[in-house]
């Protein structure tokens, strides 16, 4: 894959139109058509082992384990990420759906919000299981599951990145 990296100038002008053109001031956006994420599915190649990492290593308890309503024999299985909020997995077995990729329309990361005090927490537990991750800006830890995908945990309040309300 070849990389073209373009103008920053001229990204930024971009995204200063695009701002212009349909960010609104908070008092003037309408509510939202949506209660909320309910929960975000990734896919799984071995069940126990995500399970011992999203619980086990991350604290996020196992709610519900349950066989995938579209592919007899698949597992659908869900971690509690608070305020009553999933995230779930699939598993597919029998599927070649090889390894995980970023690709146009794909999963970027994961972000994760949790309190200050337990996220030094987290960002121990990691280390300790060897997982190995990166701190950013003091708040935000990158690191891949088991599978590669990737997950931030973020010590900011929701609605909030870095200090700034993007809610």
């Amino acid at each position: 894959m070849s990389e073209h990296r373009p103008d920053t100038a001229d990204l930024e002008a971009d995204r200063a139109r695009i701002r212009a053109a349909h960010l609104r001031p908070a008092g003037q956006r309408p509510a939202s058509t949506a209660r909320g994420l309910h929960h975000t599915a990734l896919i799984s190649s071995d069940v126990e082992r995500t399970v011992r990492f999203y619980q086990d290593v991350l604290g996020f308890p196992l709610t519900e384990l349950i066989e995938n309503r579209d592919y007899p024999g698949s597992s659908h299985f869900f971690f509690d990420i608070g305020n009553g909020k999933l995230i779930a997995f699939f598993d597919f077995p029998g599927l070649d759906v090889g390894p995980y990729a970023e690709v146009l329309g794909g999963l970027h990361h994961v972000a994760i919000s949790v309190d200050p005090e337990r996220w030094h927490e987290l960002v121990q537990r990691l280390a300790d299981a060897g997982v190995p991750h990166e701190v950013h800006s003091g708040v935000s830890v990158y690191f891949r599951d088991p599978d590669g995908a990737r997950v931030e945990l973020i010590a900011d309040p929701l609605g909030e990145m870095y200090g700034q309300q993007v809610l």
